[in-house]
């Protein structure tokens, strides 16, 4: 499984990559924004997106907004601390698979990530 991982936080990257580590998940792409993100995004193919919302240069929404454009299926789970129901609502308008509030537990990732392998499998 070949995951872009988008967070302007290197701390955050570092602890997602961690828990992707231990479900047994090496192959991972990291952006430090969504201009990074979407650049990877065309240049390469991956399975999954896991975004933060706010970002500098680009925030998670309008990433979410550019990938939907380019491909429909593709999961994108937003990790966020955006937790408020507008914003979440918000993100399933625009095309959000999954949503996951930080602070995250490493099992709360595994079970989205295993739903979405799943289903696209």
């Amino acid at each position: 499984m070949k995951i872009l991982l988008v967070d302007d936080s290197g701390t955050m990257r570092t602890i997602q990559k961690r828990c992707l580590s231990k479900l047994g998940i090496e192959d991972v792409t990291e952006a430090e924004d969504g201009v990074q993100a979407l650049e990877l995004f065309v240049a390469s193919s991956f399975d999954i997106v896991l975004s933060d919302w706010n970002m500098p240069n680009m925030d998670g929404l309008q990433l979410l907004k550019e990938i939907r454009q380019r491909n429909k299926d593709i999961p994108v789970i937003m990790i966020t601390t955006e937790a408020e129901r507008a914003r979440v609502v918000t993100a399933i308008q625009a095309g959000v698979s999954d949503y996951l509030v930080k602070p995250f537990t490493p099992d709360s990732l595994k079970s989205k990530l295993e739903r979405w392998v799943t289903s696209n499998a």
